[in-house]
């Protein structure tokens, strides 16, 4: 299907031909809870139905209500465990309790533990030995399985062996799913994007048959069909309007704030909603042909291609594991050589055990709860822990420029008038002339008024309001006729822009901005310029990054002068002008292939595939869902300063992270020797209770470390011009 682009993304300033058309209410839908998208009907008819959803890491298949789960119940059986423990009664200093079969409680329940508290970090381990891309999974499962082995000989009598390790298997596995249990609340799902754009279709259509209006289900429209799109309502599926006319809200397709005004023969799009009228629609596209199931396969081709690099943690556990290994196996040949087989198992079993520090699966999570707290309070929400890990990196931060970088909508942001009136006066007269009509020019301009202290002064009130249809408005104001439009209403009767203000209006036609003129008794008084006025606070953004080191770039449908204007007032370092809603991705995939780290900024359906494709997608949260499912990081509000509350944390947050794997794996570099035995000969040996309780004090180091992450303050005011 052909799709026609209309206009630009909208800078926000409206279009003065289409002012004085009936405007719409406000959008219907809400915005729906990802969590909430189990039955769209219709919307699994518009993607790919065997889209993969990727899931990076180690906690591919596992979810965060399993860890929770998990961890509860092997929490609640592991304090038995503990109490009847031989050795950590010795290491304590108390005498467990003895009634018949209490020998077997802990090697009953720390069996149960090994089951079904390690069974993610076993089925993981597996994978990732199949891969041969050694992890954290791996680590575990090695030091929970000779844990368990060797606890079970212990226990059997087998030898003449101390290796009662029980409490230590079932505090590991607690401790470690404490930690992926924190860290899998700071994921984000990438098939939540995919069911958000979904969720913007209808579950039924008001098909138009020889009997009448049909309700069926939008999933059997086929091409050809006619259906009646309600005001208010969703189109269901891409089609030509063979009957009226009327308003649609494109945003959550092409991210333009206004409203466009559609007609008999023009093309609408699945998903827009008709806000002000009724229309017949004849569907030329369903299913996977539709422009919005073209938007989820983009999306899901963008989170596909997304790094497959490991977490920081799972890179130090790679090194520990072979550290681990590599030790073990030398520790065992040593003391065989020496003749002391009983000693070969025992501190090999040891060295094994205590290669997988509990240190080791808090340092990363707890950096990132704490993160991921104080990033909310900040207002930032961080869905995805690589995207925290990213954002240091950053070379680039590409925003979208409406609604993000300028406030998405119609403000009046210069006047000029002829002699003989004032702006104040014109001002005021335009005003009461507006005031009673809905559109977003006329909100812009009765807000304008009022803000002026002056042209309240004057008290106007209108009477006999009525419109001109893609023309502009008119009412009697003071025993005058005043008249507010744009091009089209000049033309109709015939007047032009005075010499006077023919220079200054020229200049805001250049910038691509709108014009209205006002005229009085037949003769022009003034005009208006309306703009998408930029943000204050993103002057203090820009800025701020790029004393950073990090450059800006914005990307944009407008026309090139409207988004040159609104660069050279920032400062902005690049700009990427009439880019159609599909191409944004590929200006991701540009700065990409410059060798550059891309962090994008955006809030609309569009935005959503350049989202995915970025290395950090940061979705403004006043946008659509999906968006926001398709980023890694969301803005609470619209300041873009608090893009630069994520550098700042991500830089705090990774350089707490290497300290606390330092902490947790400088432990290990120092006692695994210690555990092999190399001081043997000084009469030196590191027992396995011993090893137990360095491993302990090691996780409280990195615990109160990370704590040290909440004195940072994120608060979008610290940043100012």
């Amino acid at each position: 299907m052909k799709h026609q682009t209309h206009g630009h993304e909208d800078s926000g300033a409206a279009d003065p031909d289409t002012h004085g058309q009936a405007m719409p209410t406000d959008d219907p839908t809400s915005v729906l809870d990802p969590d909430q998208h189990e039955h769209h009907g219709q919307g699994t008819q518009h993607a790919d139905a065997d889209h993969e959803v990727h899931v990076h890491g180690e906690h591919a298949g596992h979810s965060t209500a399993m860890f929770k789960n998990r961890f509860w119940i092997s929490l609640i059986l592991t304090v038995p465990v503990v109490l009847f423990s031989h050795m950590f009664a010795e290491i304590v200093g108390y005498t467990p309790p003895e009634f018949p079969g209490s020998m077997w409680i802990s090697p009953i329940l720390g069996t149960f533990i090994f089951i079904y508290g390690g069974a993610p970090f076993l089925k993981g381990g597996i994978t990732e030995l199949k891969s041969r891309q050694p992890g954290m999974m791996l680590l575990i499962a090695m030091a929970i399985s000779v844990a368990f082995i060797a606890s079970w000989i212990t226990t059997l009598g087998i030898g003449n062996f101390n290796l009662d390790f029980w409490w230590e298997l079932a505090l590991l596995v607690v401790i470690m799913l404490l930690g992926h249990w924190m860290e899998m609340r700071a994921l984000g799902s990438a098939a939540g994007a995919l069911d958000a754009l979904a969720a913007l279709l209808p579950d039924e259509a008001d098909k138009v048959t020889d009997a009448g209006i049909e309700t069926v289900p939008a999933s059997t429209l086929a091409a050809g069909d006619v259906v009646l799109v309600r005001s208010g309502a969703r189109v269901p599926a891409d089609g030509d309007i063979v009957d009226g006319s009327a308003e649609f809200d494109e945003s959550m397709i092409t991210g333009e704030s206004r409203t466009v005004a559609r007609t008999v023969g023009e093309t609408v799009v699945a998903g827009t909603v008709a806000t002000d009228n009724a229309v017949r629609v004849q569907v030329t596209a369903v299913g996977s042909d539709t422009t919005l199931a073209g938007i989820q396969r983009l999306v899901a081709e963008a989170q596909a291609s997304s790094s497959k690099a490991q977490a920081l943690a799972d890179r130090a556990a790679a090194l520990l594991f072979y550290f681990a290994l590599i030790a073990g196996i030398i520790t065992f040949i040593a003391w065989l050589l020496l003749g002391s087989p009983d000693d070969a198992v025992i501190r090999t079993v040891t060295v094994l055990v205590i290669a997988c520090p509990h240190a080791l699966g808090l340092a990363i999570p707890l950096v990132i709860a704490i993160s991921t707290e104080r990033a909310a309070k900040g207002g930032v929400l961080i869905k995805n822990r690589m995207a925290l890990e990213r954002m240091r990196t950053v070379d680039v931060v590409l925003f979208d420029k409406t609604g993000t970088l300028t406030e998405g909508r119609h403000a009046v942001t210069a006047t000029t008038t002829t002699g003989g009136v004032s702006e104040a006066e014109m001002l005021a007269l335009a005003a009461a002339v507006e005031s009673d009509s809905e559109h977003p020019v006329a909100r812009a301009i009765v807000q304008a008024a009022a803000e002026n202290q002056e042209a309240t002064e004057f008290g106007y009130r209108g009477s006999g309001f009525s419109s001109m249809t893609g023309r502009g408005v008119r009412a009697t104001v003071n025993g005058s006729e005043v008249a507010v439009g744009g091009p089209n209403m000049l033309k109709e009767v015939s007047l032009a822009t005075p010499p006077d203000m023919t220079g200054t209006v020229r200049e805001w036609v250049d910038r691509g901005a709108s014009v209205l003129h006002v005229v009085r008794d037949g003769a022009v008084i003034g005009a208006v310029r309306l703009e998408d006025r930029v943000r204050d606070e993103s002057r203090a953004a820009v800025k701020a990054l790029q004393d950073r080191g990090v450059k800006v770039a914005m990307i944009t449908g407008d026309a090139r002068q409207v988004a040159e204007a609104v660069g050279a007032e920032l400062g902005i370092d690049e700009v990427f002008a009439d880019v159609l809603p599909q191409d944004k991705d590929s200006k991701v995939s540009e700065l990409q292939s410059r060798g550059l780290k891309v962090a994008m900024v955006g809030d609309g359906v569009n935005d959503a595939p350049a989202l995915a494709r970025s290395e950090v997608g940061i979705a403004i949260g006043a946008g659509t869902d999906v968006a926001m499912e398709s980023a890694g990081v969301v803005l609470a509000g619209n300041d873009p300063r608090s893009v630069l509350a994520m550098i700042d944390l991500s830089r705090a947050s990774y350089r707490k992270m290497i300290q606390n794997l330092v902490w947790a794996t400088g432990y290990n570099i120092l006692a695994v020797p210690l555990a092999a035995g190399v001081l043997a000969f000084a009469g030196f040996v590191l027992s396995p209770a011993a090893g137990a309780v360095l491993m302990s004090v090691s996780t409280i180091v990195v615990a109160l470390n990370a704590q040290l992450l909440r004195r940072i303050d994120l608060s979008p005011e610290r940043i100012t011009t």
